[in-house]
């Protein structure tokens, strides 16, 4: 049996996250959740994502710019956005 497919989850809306959360869990993905950039890029540091799913409007560090370190990191340069 396959391992499901990773998914990050990265909106600072609750609401938002838990929608989507469990309609990919809902479909046999695992998901992790990430509030902000900074929570997002450490999460992608210590862990494999074959998905990202990421809101451009963040606290922080915002989307754009997670983005383009995920474009960066060769570990996650292919991984979809």
């Amino acid at each position: 049996m396959e391992n499901p497919a990773r998914i990050l989850i990265v909106d600072d809306e609750p609401s938002i996250t838990e929608f989507v959360s469990y309609a990919m869990q809902k479909e046999g993905y695992l998901t992790e959740v990430a509030s902000n950039g900074e929570d997002a890029l450490e999460k992608i540091e210590s862990d494999h994502f074959d998905l990202f799913i990421l809101d451009i409007m963040l606290p922080g560090i915002d989307g754009l710019s997670v983005c383009r370190r995920l474009r960066r990191d060769a570990r996650t340069a292919a991984v979809p956005i």
